[in-house]
């Protein structure tokens, strides 16, 4: 059967490298460049697909490692796949469960752009060779052998409309020879799980992860391995650089080394600082769990800047969180209630709070798109 996953490109700003395009996916179709939200466990936090969905989130990141573990991907297989299991209609990726490698051994990509990747003592992770990962359940420590093939087949069982091959992540810290066998052993992993993926394609997109951390040779030499096989799109991964700095210069060498006819992902980055300079690069979609972490944590987006919901100031603030937001908190409750639900550890404020800020990045990437296709951006 044809796969009915296409990618195309309606307009690239004469300003930039920066481009608006359309994601085509069984379960719908993602228009780009655009912020794709994170859903770990099959669930954004303090919110449901439905709402997250009629919000107009295109695109849900959900994590293979996590539900391999709980409830079990042949338990989602049986409900009749990931879309029907949480009750969401419009397109999802799934990851391939090697994130966990890192950030249980080093931390996260986030860690590393604050320049905190040092390796920490883990018992997680028991044994990293050729053959894949063999993990410790965190749940109940029964010890899993993850692969590229057992990724591939989890992911088949879930069903998501973009799968990830399985791959390995080093820190920003490694030397350029552990750096070179880690890539090595990547590009392995991903050739076989994209021979497992095409033993039974299932109507899936995969996406290849381009690594080699910031080494300009290594990560041109992985574009290029990566290229000359055939995936649907391509991610780019493993450590991003110790800064922003770092990240941008990085991007600015890997990214036209990808394929033009393509799309592109940044893994694991949605920091608002980020988003326009990459966008300018040309890359097409984002995942992160910032703006609902944020949500859980008081901190809520405007165009004029981070509003601070504990701040005393907002106690007796009894306007929006943003006058000029359409989004159903702002619409129906104040900064004060916000406020006195945070204070009062209510699990409804930190709903209210995430609707926001996802809303907030739906509409910014509307924005973005629009000052693309103006060629503003």
């Amino acid at each position: 059967m044809e796969s009915s996953f296409k990618f195309e490109i309606l307009h690239t700003s004469k300003k930039s490298g920066a481009r608006v395009g359309r994601i085509h996916t069984p379960h719908g179709i993602i228009d780009t460049p655009n912020f794709v939200a994170v859903g770990t466990n099959a669930t954004l936090k303090a919110l449901d697909s439905k709402i997250a969905q009629d919000m107009g989130l295109q695109l849900m990141f959900c994590n293979t490692y996590h539900l391999m573990l709980q409830p079990g991907t042949k338990t989602i297989a049986q409900a009749g796949g990931l879309h029907k299991f949480i009750n969401r209609s419009a397109p999802i990726i799934t990851d391939s469960g090697g994130f966990q490698v890192f950030s249980l051994a080093y931390g996260t990509v986030k860690d590393e752009l604050k320049s905190k990747g040092k390796k920490k003592q883990n018992n997680s992770v028991l044994k990293i060779d050729e053959e894949g990962v063999l993990f410790r359940s965190y749940r109940d420590g029964q010890k899993i052998l993850l692969t590229p093939e057992t990724s591939v087949q989890a992911q088949k069982e879930l069903g998501a409309d973009i799968i990830i091959p399985f791959d390995e992540l080093p820190p920003y810290h490694i030397d350029k020879k552990d750096l070179k066998k880690s890539l090595d052993r990547t590009h392995c992993w991903e050739k076989r799980s994209l021979d497992e993926h095409l033993k039974n394609p299932n109507n899936q997109a995969m996406y290849a992860v381009v690594h080699g951390g910031i080494d300009k040779d290594l990560r041109e030499h992985s574009a290029n391995y990566l290229s000359s096989l055939p995936f649907d799109g391509y991610a780019i991964g493993g450590s991003l650089g110790k800064n922003h700095t770092q990240m941008f210069e990085m991007l600015s060498y890997t990214v036209p080394l990808l394929p033009k006819d393509k799309p592109n992902h940044l893994l694991g980055i949605g920091d608002l600082a980020s988003f326009e300079e990459c966008i300018k690069l040309g890359i097409d979609t984002f995942d992160s769990s910032h703006p609902t972490r944020c949500a859980r944590h008081g901190l809520l987006f405007t165009n004029n800047g981070m509003v601070r919901i504990l701040n005393a100031i907002n106690k007796t603030s009894f306007e929006a969180i943003d006058t000029h937001c359409e989004c159903f908190t702002c619409k129906h409750y104040t900064r004060a209630y916000l406020h006195h639900l945070f204070k009062a550890k209510e699990m409804t404020g930190y709903s209210l709070a995430t609707i926001h800020n996802l809303h907030f990045m739906v509409q910014l990437f509307a924005t973005y798109r629009k000052l693309i296709l103006e060629d503003k951006l």
